[in-house]
């Protein structure tokens, strides 16, 4: 009972964690308007793939943070750069002139590859995954054992996955609800991501 628990729970907070519009959800938003519903499953997977180390790490991290709490931290000072770099990168290419009768197909060579390397760069989603285990640990859910362990880890990942095929699979309804919105979404990319280097600077510092 217990790894099917830990299961629900890792796929119920990677599923909800990614509901509300950022980075990734909306590049596969992008991707499933530019190039289909298929490559948005190369990219789910591609990015699905990282979480599992990012889930193992969190696990050995959380073990570290309550003797040294700067290591969580240095994360997030990382992801401040990273967050800038890529809100300047999607504002620049909101710049770009596009062709609205065709779809710019060749934007993603490959959408596997996309995945894996945004989900790299996203320095968020280990002290998420840190925050998860510590909220599960002091609510008595999280257990340390091999099997139990096992599962959280394979809900991580089955959790992310299904939130990023439902943004791809519903993209053509959600441009048809918000009209100019998921136009510039490159424009929002970038928003998202100075604000949460924003958030994170702010966090840190005050």
């Amino acid at each position: 009972m217990t790894s099917f628990l830990l299961f629900i729970f890792g796929f119920l907070f990677c599923f909800g964690g990614s509901i509300t519009p950022s980075m990734l959800n909306m590049t596969a938003l992008k991707i499933s308007l530019e190039q289909g519903q298929n490559q948005v499953k190369k990219y789910a997977l591609g990015i699905s793939l990282v979480v599992i180390p990012q889930t193992i790490i969190a696990i050995f991290l959380t073990r570290l943070l309550s003797e040294n709490p700067t290591i969580l931290q240095t994360l997030e000072k990382s992801g401040i750069v990273i967050f800038i770099v890529l809100s300047f990168y999607f504002y620049r290419e909101s710049k770009k002139e596009t062709t609205p009768t065709k779809a710019n197909t060749n934007h993603y060579k490959s959408a596997f590859i996309v995945g894996i390397t945004l989900s790299i760069l996203n320095m968020f989603a280990i002290p998420f995954l840190c925050g998860t285990i510590i909220f599960l640990e002091e609510i008595g859910q999280f257990s340390r054992a091999i099997i139990p362990l096992l599962f959280f880890i394979l809900g991580c990942p089955i959790g992310t996955y299904f939130i990023l095929i439902l943004y791809g699979k519903y993209a053509k309804i959600i441009q048809k609800k918000t009209g100019k919105l998921t136009k510039n979404i490159n424009l929002i990319l970038s928003f998202l991501t100075a604000f949460v280097a924003i958030f994170t600077l702010i966090k840190l510092f005050f």
